[in-house]
């Protein structure tokens, strides 16, 4: 199979039987696929795409869902494509990836891939696979800038690179870099994830203003960040136990939810936040960014949720026993929904293998 085949429409609707939510399904080959990371877009600003990760054809590759006809469409035909590193630009015209140790994109109307950039010896991402081992990367939403986190040998680098030029900069040298997501209204700020014991951090796109937004307390796990629109703020999970809004220059910080918010994302409108739940799953709830009122239910995926590591009250890698590798994390990533927003804030993207095999799915928004 190449880059620009098509694939009849797969997809079927139906109501959630619990919460009468509209569900369309756009993918049913029994193979796995998923969308991009929650922290990343889905889909163009236009919405006439859905983006995700297909292995239908024996290894991942990037494919394109016209919403309009439900026609898929295979872009790449590459080896070494590391899944979770897909960013598609806001306009449509391009994805961005990582395969073996370049930074690459394809043209999503000619399907000819390009190379920005080789890092030659780079392992590119850390072993597991779970925060940096993912190697997620990102665009800024003005598509001019492409943050790419590059593990060498003990060092991590925060790559950016100028889509128009190819140039590139080393903007920050540390131990651990993970899950980078450009500001929604400032693509000269950034934040990422830093180890476990102090996760939340903010950059500025030339390497200034680097700064921890938000120290932990205790055993805290903070986890999971993300901007919040139209604001200087970042909701971050305090897993188990809700989460908060935290000022990356002040430093203060206000309550946002307190049931069991696992991943977690604000619509671009900036009123409401979406997120997955586990330990237990109560389905997808959606409620405001003031934290006002309760959440609500908007659908049960079903998916699997794999990663054991999740069912404790505290950060697990504090423990003795993982400090003595008596346990791993297991916890392969197309078992989580990673639920996040389209453009128009009028649908929830999410994947699911409660068939057996994880697919992509859409949940209308309730009408208020």
């Amino acid at each position: 199979m190449a880059a620009g085949e098509t694939f009849a429409p797969e997809g079927r609707q139906w109501c959630d039987i619990r919460t009468g939510a509209r569900i369309r399904q756009w993918t049913a080959h029994r193979s796995i696929h998923h969308h991009p990371f929650f922290l990343i877009p889905a889909y163009d600003d236009a919405m006439t795409w859905l983006f995700f990760v297909s292995h239908r054809t024996g290894s991942p590759q990037i494919f394109a869902c016209e919403r309009e006809t439900g026609i898929l469409v295979q872009l790449t035909d590459h080896p070494d494509i590391a899944e979770w590193s897909v960013s598609p630009s806001r306009d449509g015209c391009y994805v961005y990836f990582t395969a073996g140790t370049g930074a690459w994109r394809v043209d999503t109307r000619m399907f000819r891939t390009e190379e920005l950039l080789n890092f030659g010896a780079a392992e590119m991402r850390e072993g597991g696979m779970v925060g940096a081992a993912m190697g997620t990367t990102a665009v800024s939403y003005d598509n001019a800038w492409w943050a790419v986190p590059v593990k060498i040998g003990l060092v991590s680098r925060l790559v950016i690179i100028d889509t128009q030029t190819g140039l590139h900069d080393i903007i920050l040298e540390r131990d651990s870099i993970g899950h980078p997501e450009f500001h929604p209204d400032d693509a000269s700020l950034l934040h990422y994830g830093g180890p476990y014991h102090n996760r939340v951090w903010v950059i500025n796109r030339d390497g200034t203003g680097h700064r921890e937004a938000l120290p932990r307390i205790g055993t805290q796990w903070l986890v999971h960040e993300a901007w919040m629109p139209g604001t200087r703020e970042l909701s971050v999970t305090n897993w188990p136990h809700g989460m908060l809004a935290v000022d990356i220059d002040t430093g203060r910080t206000r309550p946002l939810c307190a049931f069991n918010a696992w991943h977690a994302i604000s619509n671009r409108q900036g009123t409401h936040i979406v997120a997955d739940t586990t330990y237990p799953d109560i389905g997808l709830q959606l409620f405001t960014t003031t934290g006002d009122g309760e959440p609500r239910t908007l659908c049960y995926p079903e998916a699997w949720n794999l990663g054991a590591h999740w069912q404790t009250d505290h950060c697990p890698y504090d423990d003795e026993d993982y400090q003595q590798g008596k346990w791993t994390v297991h916890a392969p990533q197309h078992t989580h929904p990673y639920p996040s927003f389209s453009p128009d804030g009028r649908f929830t993207i999410y994947t699911s293998d409660c068939s057996g095999f994880s697919q992509i799915y859409e949940v209308e928004l309730p009408s208020e």
